[in-house]
C-alpha cells in the first residue's frame, strides 16, 4: 500500500492515508515523500474533502471508521487490486500466479525488461534491485506486470486479488495448499487458480510449469480459442559453484541457483517470449539478475560460511528451498532454521503437511511464538506435537528466541551454510550477526 502511494505521488496525484501502525521502511519512505500521516489512527473526518478515490487495503477492517464514513459519503472505494485493473485498462497485463514463486518470476521479468530498455509498469511483492518502489504506474508504458496473489482483495470483497486483474497473458508456477483460513479445502483452494485461467480472454496466453499435475489438469481443460505453453527446469549444470544454463548452444552463467528457481526462470523466459524477448537475449540479461528480497537471498558470507534468507513457509517451497541449496553446496553442513509464522503453518489441522520437508538439512531447526498463535486464535501448539508433524526425529523445535540463537552460533562452525527461512523476523534475530 505504502508502495503504490508512493506511485501515486510521482504521477502528481494528491496522495493521504491512515493507519494504525507503521513500521520501517514504510515509515521513512512516506516521510521522505511528504506522506506519512501527522498521526497514526483512523480519523473519519479526513473523508469529507470528499477525495476521488479511496484505496482500502487488507489491514483495515469491514467495521473501519474511515471506510464506513467513505461508505456514508457515497464515495469510489476500490481494493487495491480493484485499483490496478482501473489503472491498467488500456495496458496489456500480464499476471503471475501461482503457490510460490510468484515474486521470483515477476522480479525477473523486470530485471530482464529494465536490462533491454523496455518502457512497462509493474507491482510486485518485495524489493528488487534496480527498482526504486515496488509499484510503478504511467500514462507510457504499454503493458504492465503484476505478481497476482490468490488471497483475498479486501475485507469487503472475498474475490481472490488476481481474479480481479483480468489478465492477457498469466502465469501458473504451481499449487500447494495454503490460506487454510479462507480456502478449507484442498479442492476449494485449487478451484480459484481454474476460475483465474478460465477468465483468460479469447487468444489469451496461459504459461503453466509442467510439473505440477494440478496445473497440467488446469490448462488440459481450458477452451480451445486460448493458448497454452508449458515450461520446465532448463538443462544446466553447476560449474565450481556456478549454476549454469544451456540454451540453443550456448552456455549463460547464473547468479540464482535451485531447480526452483531455474524453473521459475523459464517461466519468465515464456513470458518474456511473448513479449517480444528473444531467448539468447533474454539469458543474457538474466545474468546479472541476483534475485528478489529475500528470495533465497545472499546475507553474509566469509570463505568458509554462508548466510540465505529466504519467504519460505509453504512446505513445498520449504523442501524446494532447502533441496536448491544442498544441491549448490554438496560437500558443506547445511542447518535449516525454518519459523512456523502463517495461519496455515500454525493451524494443528495443517502441520502434518511438512512431514519430511527437513530432510534435506544436516542440522533441521523450527522455531515458533506462542505469542503469534494465541495472537492468530488458534489452538495451542505444543513443540512434541510440531517435531512429530514434521516427521524427521533430528528436529530441534525451540519457542525462545535466545535458545535458538546460541543452538545457531553453536552449530555453525566453519564449512557450512545457514538458511533461514521465514515470513517472519524469527522475533529479532539478527540473521547477518550470527555469522560471529
Amino acid at each position: 500500500m505504502h508502495n503504490l502511494a508512493l506511485a501515486l505521488h510521482h504521477q502528481g496525484y494528491q496522495v493521504t492515508g491512515s493507519d494504525d501502525e507503521i513500521k520501517e521502511p514504510s515509515r521513512s519512505r512516506l516521510a521522505a515523500a511528504g506522506l506519512l500521516p501527522a498521526k497514526e489512527g483512523w480519523f473519519p473526518e479526513k473523508l469529507e474533502s470528499k477525495p476521488g478515490a479511496v484505496i482500502l487495503g487488507m489491514h483495515a477492517r469491514a467495521d473501519n471508521p474511515e471506510l464506513l464514513k467513505a461508505q456514508e459519503l457515497g464515495l469510489k472505494v476500490y481494493s487495491f487490486p480493484e485499483y490496478f485493473y482501473e489503472q491498467s485498462k488500456d495496458k496489456t497485463r500480464v499476471v503471475i500466479g501461482g503457490s510460490h514463486g510468484k515474486t521470483s518470476i515477476t522480479s525477473m521479468i523486470m530485471h530482464v525488461l529494465k536490462t533491454l530498455g523496455k518502457d512497462f509498469d509493474y507491482m510486485v511483492g518485495s524489493t528488487v534491485e534496480g527498482f526504486d518502489t515496488m509499484v510503478r504506474l504511467s500514462d507510457s508504458a504499454p503493458f504492465i506486470i503484476l505478481e497476482g496473489d490468490e488471497y483475498l482483495s479486501s475485507p469487503i470483497d472475498r474475490r481472490p486479488k488476481f481474479h480481479l486483474y483480468k489478465a492477457h497473458i498469466a502465469l501458473l508456477s504451481g499449487i500447494a495448499w495454503d490460506h487454510i483460513n479462507v480456502f478449507p479445502t484442498f479442492d476449494n483452494y485449487v478451484e480459484q487458480f481454474r476460475i483465474f485461467a478460465d477468465q483468460l480472454p479469447d487468444q489469451g496466453q496461459l504459461v503453466w510449469y509442467a510439473g505440477d499435475p494440478e496445473l497440467k489438469q488446469i490448462a488440459s481443460r481450458l477452451r480451445e480459442s486460448v493458448n497454452r505453453t508449458s515450461y520446465d527446469v532448463p538443462e544446466y549444470t553447476i560449474e565450481n559453484g556456478v549454476t549454469v544454463v544451456k540454451f540453443e548452444g550456448e552456455k549463460f552463467p547464473l547468479a540464482v541457483f535451485g531447480k526452483h528457481n531455474l524453473a521459475n526462470l523459464e517461466g519468465a523466459r515464456e513470458v518474456c517470449k511473448l513479449l517480444g524477448v528473444g531467448g539468447k537475449e533474454f539469458y543474457r540479461a538474466a545474468q546479472s539478475f541476483k534475485g528478489a528480497g529475500r528470495r533465497l537471498e545472499l546475507v553474509a558470507q566469509t570463505p568458509n560460511r554462508t548466510i540465505f534468507r529466504d519467504f519460505a513457509h509453504s512446505p513445498s517451497k520449504l523442501k524446494a528451498t532447502m533441496d536448491a541449496v544442498r544441491e549448490q553446496f554438496p560437500d558443506r553442513k547445511l542447518i535449516g532454521c525454518f519459523e512456523l509464522h502463517t495461519f496455515s503453518s500454525l493451524s494443528e489441522n495443517f502441520l502434518e503437511q511438512y512431514a519430511g520437508t527437513t530432510l534435506g538439512a544436516d542440522v533441521p531447526l523450527v522455531y515458533f511464538n506462542p505469542a503469534v498463535v494465541a495472537h492468530k486464535k488458534l489452538a495451542p501448539v505444543s513443540a512434541t506435537k510440531v517435531k512429530n508433524a514434521f516427521a524427521d526425529q533430528r528436529v530441534f523445535v525451540s519457542t525462545d528466541p535466545e535458545v535458538l540463537r546460541e543452538l545457531i552460533v553453536q552449530e555453525f562452525t566453519p564449512g557450512s551454510v545457514l538458511l533461514m527461512m521465514s515470513s517472519g523476523t524469527f522475533d529479532g534475530i539478527d540473521i547477518k550477526g550470527l555469522l560471529v
